[in-house]
């Protein structure tokens, strides 16, 4: 068990969602007609987009820093021993006890797809920018907002405040994304985009935002916007890393077999920002990525399939020879 540290000697503040997932799987229509399912697994974990973010980079062996919130319920003290057990600080976490903490449903498909049963009056959905404590140690790197578009008291113009406010104390800004929930496109975010360093929305979120297209199509609409460098997620595909002056594909790491999807995208955007904080070229971020995101879908439950650093290099070095890289 890691030490928790609350001297805050953070390498990076991530701030979003910390729930509880209930996974089944596999998952079938068939039980609304049969009343029962016999699913073979049926499991509850940790989940939500920035606590799989602090999660992986906490085993990857980084000082992190989480800020969001929760109820005061029997969800959020099992959240809160997650964290201690990790060492993941809990020093900025609001505790809101007239809030229920989240907790969703996820039922996986047989080849790994996932359905959601959310509740929209939970801590996921009450998440404001006021609740994100921004105090950087002097060894903090990085402000990542784990996803644009979850909560719905976090629009464009409290995206801008908060990540003008990570500038302001000398932070680099990354994001990740998900779907959008009231149609929104590029141009809504205008002001947003010129403040994220980095932006990892995968192909489906990209193009509902940009308009459908290739991925180098979409990725140059986010660096016209403003963003300073995309690393769109691919799936099988892997990624594409694209800023004004440079391009890297990233092959996707072969023979992986796909068991759930819940928090890939989630240990990926850790892997890069690990490979940011240690300061690696941007094909090593990516490799990193691809690593703990082929990891990930390799077990049922977010970031399960993650289990050490070692673990993740030995991934990253299969990649490398893949690419031939020695």
């Amino acid at each position: 068990m890691r030490k928790s540290n609350y001297m805050n000697s953070s390498e990076i503040i991530i701030a979003g969602a910390a729930i509880l997932d209930v996974l089944v799987r596999p998952a079938s229509p068939e039980v609304f007609a049969s009343g029962s399912w016999p699913a073979q697994e049926i499991r509850m974990e940790v989940g939500g987009d920035a606590i799989n973010e602090a999660t992986v980079l906490t085993l990857l062996g980084k000082q992190v820093d989480f800020t969001g919130i929760l109820g005061q319920d029997a969800a959020a003290d099992t959240v809160l021993q997650h964290c201690r057990r990790l060492g993941i600080s809990t020093e900025h976490i609001k505790i809101c006890p007239q809030i229920p903490t989240g907790i969703n449903v996820v039922l996986v498909e047989e080849k790994g797809e996932r359905s959601f049963l959310t509740n929209p009056s939970g801590s996921l959905r009450r998440l404001s920018a006021e609740d994100i404590v921004l105090e950087p140690s002097e060894n903090t790197g990085i402000f990542s907002f784990a996803s644009i578009f979850v909560s719905p008291l976090i629009g464009p113009g409290e995206l801008k405040q908060l990540f003008q406010r990570a500038r302001d104390r000398g932070l680099l800004v990354c994001a990740d994304t998900t779907k959008r929930k009231r149609g929104e496109r590029l141009e809504d975010l205008r002001e947003v985009w010129p403040l994220v360093d980095y932006l990892f929305p995968n192909r489906e979120e990209a193009a509902l935002l940009t308009g459908e297209g290739d991925a180098d199509w979409m990725a140059d609409r986010f660096l016209e916007a403003g963003v300073g460098c995309v690393v769109l997620k691919l799936g099988a595909e892997g990624c594409l890393i694209k800023s004004r002056n440079l391009r890297i594909a990233v092959p996707a790491v072969e023979g992986i077999t796909c068991v759930d999807t819940t928090g890939a995208g989630d240990s990926f955007a850790a892997g890069f920002l690990c490979g940011l904080l240690e300061g690696r070229d941007l094909r090593e971020c990516g490799i990193l990525a691809n690593a703990c995101g082929s990891l990930a879908v390799e077990a049922v439950g977010a970031a399960r399939g993650i289990e050490s650093r070692r673990q993740v290099e030995e991934r990253a070095q299969r990649l490398r020879k893949q690419l031939g890289i020695e």
